[in-house]
């Protein structure tokens, strides 16, 4: 590796993918020779880890079942400049890993994101790719449009990305996470389209269509009360207010005309809702404060490190 060549890490993690592991680990050693290739085992019940140490790869375990977890210790131990992350399932295309790479450098890009083009029907099920329309599209429209194909798992991260990245998700909700990280920073992002395959034979997929999509949608309205507390809860405080109005509206009527409040316990509850819904707002406003703070502390994290790309060396010398 040359000086001025950035280190660079594959982060493979892996359960039960001893059919795939070995292909996987001799691709990216052919794509990227001087890079290092982790792969991180999540309690497999297979050969996975004996299979991708004899291929080359280093092996670390992971003992928290899922992915969310795995990604957490890979961010958490691993030291390099530029991480390739992929699944070892083999259906993306290693050799595209040098075009992510320099497209990460000469952008600078914190976040170069492979969208998937599909090869063959049974790579990509309609569940799936329903599914990955429609969270891409709520993320979208909540986070911000500067993202495409939210759940693929083949990316490439800047040191600065993942260091200033508070890994919270367990499970496949993680891609999610990583991409309103981005989009909340403002980091730059690029996309670059690459192949998808299906598995190989004997591969089976860990992703489960529903459940995944449910937890996935969840975190999605977590992440807009935790990013977005003023919209969200001022959001509850319109629906609050505009319920109360409804229901006070005939006894306001009735009392301008009558002098009367005819139906009292009416009354009390739009007047119980109208104060749910002033709390609702206080809520979201304290909640607004408290996130810019948190936002402010992680993009400091992320200003400690440098950008992936060659642009202090072009800086003039003091």
């Amino acid at each position: 590796m040359k000086a001025d060549e950035p280190r660079v890490a594959v982060l493979i993690p892996c359960f039960n993918e001893e059919v795939a592991i070995s292909s996987v680990i001799h691709a990216f050693q052919s794509a990227l020779p001087d890079a290092t290739i982790y792969v991180f085992d999540n309690n497999s019940t297979d050969d996975t880890a004996t299979i991708a140490r004899q291929a080359g790869a280093v092996v670390r375990h992971e003992p928290l079942q899922g992915k969310g977890y795995v990604v957490r210790r890979m961010f958490r131990d691993i030291e390099a400049d530029l991480y390739v992350m992929a699944d070892g399932d083999d259906t993306y295309d290693a050799a595209l890993a040098p075009a992510m790479i320099h497209r990460a450098r000469t952008g600078p890009f914190d976040l170069v994101n492979c969208i998937r083009r599909q090869t063959d029907d049974a790579a990509y099920r309609d569940g799936h790719r329903f599914g990955n329309l429609l969270l891409t599209g709520a993320v979208r429209m909540i986070f911000g449009d500067r993202v495409e194909d939210m759940l693929s798992g083949y990316k490439v991260l800047s040191r600065r990305f993942v260091k200033s990245f508070p890994v919270l998700s367990t499970g496949f909700d993680i891609e999610t996470e990583l991409t309103v990280h981005a989009l909340e920073l403002a980091l730059p992002i690029a996309h670059v389209e690459g192949a998808y395959r299906p598995r190989p034979p004997g591969s089976v997929s860990k992703l489960r269509t529903w459940s995944d999509g449910w937890r996935i949608l969840r975190l999605i309205v977590r992440l807009l009360r935790h990013e977005r507390p003023l919209a969200f809860f001022g959001a509850l405080a319109v629906f609050a207010f505009a319920l109360a109005l409804r229901l006070a509206a005939p006894l306001i009527a009735t009392y301008l005309h009558t002098g009367l409040v005819p139906r009292l316990p009416t009354a009390v509850l739009a007047t119980g809702i109208v104060i749910a819904g002033a709390l609702s707002l206080t809520t979201g406003l304290i909640l607004d404060t408290v996130t810019r703070g948190r936002r402010e502390t992680r993009l400091l994290a992320y200003l400690h490190h440098a950008p992936p790309g060659d642009l202090l060396a072009d800086a003039p010398r003091a």
